[in-house]
């Protein structure tokens, strides 16, 4: 009854974004956050806040326990992956801010926040993405798909344009050569996203032939 009474509290505080009634249940169970931490896979309160926009209560629960910020759900989602399917802008950027290495994070089937992005074509999160953490462009899902292969293959043709153009103007060392990996980059059934252009009935593929 005692545990049931502390995970009603748990869930009101974070739906609530109550962060006096978060410290609260701290000071009644000490060991409440760390017992979540135990578990693999686990819905956390950052979850929670994530998925509901509460950004003042996600980055109090970050800086009690930053190990919740990479923790997967039963689902196989992040905080920053819930933030995101959720529509939770402000979120998304709040946590690349505090911790930008989470554009890095693999969910389920190895999605990353940038996947995510070029799956729905989403130009904001994309230049947040990969300005503050460049090698995300380097991440393969479980299908060895680069987030170049998720926007062709999503048809989302201005995520591709935007990815393709970040590769051609970077100035950093060695720029040609990750642009080669990234253009030759095959995933498991084979395909470069110039096979998959070339393959394509649609016209407005046809923009990238010269590749």
């Amino acid at each position: 009854m005692k545990s049931n009474n502390v995970e009603q509290q748990q869930n009101e505080a974070t739906e609530e974004g109550n962060i006096d009634l978060l410290y609260k249940i701290i000071k009644d169970d000490q060991s409440i956050l760390e017992s979540i931490d135990s578990k693999q896979f686990v819905e956390t309160p950052l979850h929670i806040a994530a998925a509901m926009g509460r950004i003042q209560f996600a980055n109090e629960i970050m800086r009690l326990k930053p190990s919740f910020a990479r923790k997967l759900n039963e689902q196989g989602f992040s905080p920053i992956h819930l933030a995101m399917l959720n529509s939770r802008k402000w979120m998304v950027f709040n946590f690349v801010d505090m911790k930008k290495q989470l554009v890095t994070d693999q969910g389920r089937e190895g999605l990353t926040p940038l996947h995510l992005a070029s799956e729905i074509g989403d130009i904001e999160f994309l230049a947040k993405f990969i300005y503050a953490c460049p090698e995300s462009i380097e991440c393969l899902t479980a299908r060895n798909e680069t987030a170049l292969h998720i926007a062709i293959k999503n048809q989302q043709f201005e995520a591709l344009q935007f990815l393709v153009g970040w590769l051609v103007r970077n100035e950093e060392r060695g720029v040609t050569e990750l642009e080669n990996k990234i253009l030759n980059q095959k995933d498991v059934d084979g395909n470069t996203i110039l096979h998959i252009s070339a393959q394509s009935s649609d016209p407005r593929h046809r923009q990238f032939d010269c590749w």
